[in-house]
């Protein structure tokens, strides 16, 4: 018996949709990972892109639990002197509002080429509109 390895051209890739209002972001971002990796596939291959396309819509909605609205801090650094930027959750909702939600994911998918490949099949919009209509997205609920 031989190991099944999946390829590039054995996957069927379809696209989701996730709205994000009054949802956990947490939540939100495993099950983004998850199907963005593909793990629910039963072809799952972890050196392989078996993954979906996901679109978030409603990002500016989103909940944080506990008390990290007022203490979680994200950091980024532009790579000069004196070039390190803080950002609460309220600055960064206010600012870019899809990147709390693409930080989330990108923590949970691997750190290498594939995790970048992954990556771009995330597409995340602020409001509820989205270009996707023609892809015809599936529904997905966060349980």
């Amino acid at each position: 018996m031989k190991t099944f390895s999946a390829k590039e051209t054995d996957v069927e890739r379809t696209w989701y949709i996730i709205d994000a209002a009054d949802q956990i972001l947490g939540d939100i971002a495993v099950r983004a990972a998850s199907l963005l990796r593909g793990k629910g596939k039963p072809i799952f291959t972890p050196h392989t892109d078996t993954g979906d396309f996901v679109i978030v819509i409603n990002a500016d909605k989103v909940k944080l639990s506990g008390r990290k609205e007022e203490q979680k801090i994200y950091h980024r650094y532009s790579g000069y002197v004196g070039g390190h930027h803080e950002d609460t959750p309220a600055t960064l909702r206010e600012r870019a509002p899809e990147r709390m939600i693409e930080f989330a994911v990108k923590g949970m998918i691997p750190r290498n080429r594939l995790g970048r490949k992954i990556f771009k099949k995330l597409k995340v919009y602020a409001g509820s509109e989205h270009p996707h209509q023609a892809q015809e997205p599936e529904s997905c609920q966060i349980s």
